[in-house]
């Protein structure tokens, strides 16, 4: 546990000192958000905004801290940290965990800017309770994409091969969430590929959220599967880190 804590400190100090790395987690994720309404405010005002602005700025979390987090594992990589890490005794689950550690304080201050941006600037009057609980899965699904990021950084050894991730993996994710089209409108065998979507049980959880009708049983479901999903990935990633080194 102590080694644990150690690399939890560790890396949240690089966090802190760096600050470029700092302000791009932050403010690009409200930029995107702001160039976001002008967009939405060019639509019909038949178009139901709330369905789509709330998914939208998760998934804008899910996929910066996922390029943010792979990107800085794989420069500990290229640098040698991770070597010596190892040489001097530390366990993979050791390093993970002081990992999530790290990036725990970064991920709850982007959930809770960008939830508070997306409610002041959308003048979505939604109550306390719908705001906690809408944090609360901003929180999960940006947890969830720095375990993805630590996963699928085991893979790679320079920060140009995180990119090829993205088309082949965070895009899919997106239009496999039902965040534009129903679920149940694509083929068979994209309609079982959506599964593997964190996004998916991201925004099942959130329209269960924000409707006034939500059926608060099929929420709590999607938000244990959400979390059973990042447990997973946690799982497969310190059994493939070693690997790579």
């Amino acid at each position: 546990m102590s080694r644990t804590l150690i690399t939890g400190r560790r890396v949240l100090q690089q966090l802190i000192h760096d600050r470029r790395f700092f302000a791009v987690s932050i403010v690009g994720p409200l930029l995107i958000i702001y160039f976001l309404k002008i967009f939405m405010d060019t639509l019909s005002p038949a178009v139901p905004v709330g369905r789509y602005i709330m998914p939208f700025a998760a998934y804008i979390v899910f996929f910066l801290s996922f390029i943010l987090c792979a990107i800085v594992l794989v420069q500990e990589r290229t640098a040698g940290t991770l070597e010596r890490v190892f040489v001097a005794g530390y366990h993979r689950v050791e390093l993970i965990g002081g990992y999530l550690i790290g990036y725990f304080g970064l991920i709850t201050l982007q959930a809770v800017v960008v939830t508070v941006e997306v409610l002041l600037l959308f003048d979505l009057g939604y109550d306390s309770r719908t705001v906690t609980l809408l944090l609360v899965v901003n929180w999960q699904l940006a947890m969830v994409s720095v375990m993805l990021g630590i996963f699928i950084s085991t893979f790679t050894r320079h920060e140009r091969h995180i990119f090829p991730f993205i088309p082949l993996v965070i895009l899919p994710a997106f239009f496999l969430s039902g965040m534009m089209v129903a679920i149940n409108q694509l083929p068979g065998w994209a309609q079982l590929l959506s599964w593997l979507s964190p996004l998916r049980y991201a925004n099942d959880a959130i329209q269960e959220i924000i409707l006034p009708a939500g059926d608060d049983g099929v929420m709590v479901l999607n938000m244990l599967l959400l979390l059973l999903y990042g447990l997973l990935l946690l799982g497969l990633a310190s059994l493939t880190l070693r690997d790579t080194e």
